[in-house]
């Protein structure tokens, strides 16, 4: 195996347990405890990957790396997420989010349309770039289409971000001249 190979490995690495001590600590694990090494294997588990060999080095190394840049803080020998931890976290989670896609499209598409005002132009660009990143194809800048089931993600979207007034879910049977959006989403075996 390469260089470049080795230390992509080990930067993949390091991401997934600093996820896991976050995941950790956001779910009541405690670093003071003796059992948070093992909850942040278990975490690591649930992400699906093998903890490696050396796991009690690696999470005192991440913890401490993690302190440094201020994600975590220690209090009475107990590590807990700072504010801008919890929106590192945050960003990770929705970053992760995958829409499913079932076997056979139903032929509606899903639009949104949002009208979110100029003075929450951070929560604005923020859900643009969650939408691009779960696949959705903008049509303009604040309107997006996807061709499945999607009434989940934008639920949260809504709760998360405090937007359920500038937000619209429509679900429609026809998008005039559609063909290229067929064929962005793999969907030309559905042509008219």
């Amino acid at each position: 195996m390469g260089k470049l190979e080795t230390e992509n490995r080990k930067a993949i690495r390091r991401t997934k347990i600093q996820k896991a001590i976050f995941l950790t600590l956001a779910s009541g694990g405690s670093r003071g405890s003796e059992l948070f090494t093992q909850l942040v294997a278990e975490t690591m588990l649930g992400l699906d990957i093998t903890p490696p060999p050396r796991i009690n080095e690696y999470v005192r190394t991440v913890t401490s790396r993690l302190t440094k840049k201020g994600l975590l803080v220690c209090e009475d020998g107990h590590y807990s997420m700072t504010d801008t931890g919890r929106k590192t976290l945050e960003r990770w989670q929705r970053e992760d989010f995958k829409l499913e896609k079932p076997k056979k499209w139903d032929r509606k598409w899903r639009i949104i349309i949002f009208d979110i005002p100029e003075k929450k132009r951070r929560t604005r660009d923020r859900v643009r770039e969650i939408l691009f990143n779960a696949g959705f194809q903008r049509i303009q800048d604040s309107v997006w289409v996807y061709p499945y089931d999607c009434e989940d993600l934008i639920g949260l979207l809504k709760t998360d971000f405090g937007i359920s007034g500038d937000m619209l879910y429509i679900i429609a049977d026809q998008i005039e001249n559609d063909k290229y959006l067929r064929m962005d989403f793999d969907l030309t075996a559905y042509n008219n």
